[in-house]
């Protein structure tokens, strides 16, 4: 009789394997956090540059000076200009940038309107998960904490977490 050997793996196997998993993942861990910390903040930058750009777009034109009409479009529509600018001709409010009626003028039976629209909507704060930001008017300084109500001239995140290079999420 021949003796068969038995194939299988040895406690001594199994744990070996088990430690070297347990220094893997603990390596690993870390490096999440971080890619995922860092994707959220490249999505902050992403947001807070396109919501810039649209209030620089709407600035650009609906440009004003207290009462005197700079921008195209506040030199047609007057009234509107005056209804959706402040005194500086950037937006009331980040609202504003979602939707303007313009009035085309007069036909023979009906006003024909149109709409120009900066934003499709109020993007959401990716640090904070909530469409509510800071913002700041155009006379308010960079550190300001109160909106002064008049227009929108910059926003930030009201996060007060740090960035992985040590900054404000707030100083963005």
């Amino acid at each position: 009789m021949l003796k068969t050997q038995e194939q299988g793996v040895t406690f001594v196997e199994l744990l070996i394997t088990m430690v070297i998993i347990g220094i893997l993942a603990s390596i690993a861990m870390p490096l999440t956090k971080i890619s995922a910390k860092r994707s959220k903040e490249l999505e902050l930058r992403q947001t807070l540059r396109s919501v810039r750009t649209a209030i620089d777009d709407f600035r650009r034109d609906w440009a004003r000076d207290s009462n005197t009409l700079l921008g195209p479009l506040c030199v047609k529509n007057q009234l509107s200009c005056k209804e959706y600018t402040g005194l500086t001709g950037y937006p009331k409010s980040l609202d504003v940038l979602l939707k303007i009626e313009l009035s085309g003028g007069e036909s023979s039976l009906e006003e024909t309107i149109s709409i120009r629209r900066y934003l499709r909507k109020v993007p959401t704060d990716p640090m904070t998960n909530s469409q509510e930001w800071g913002i700041r008017c155009y006379q308010d300084d960079a550190d300001v904490d109160d909106w002064c109500g008049e227009d929108v001239f910059d926003i930030f995140t009201t996060s007060t977490g740090t960035a992985i290079d040590g900054t404000s999420y707030r100083d963005w």
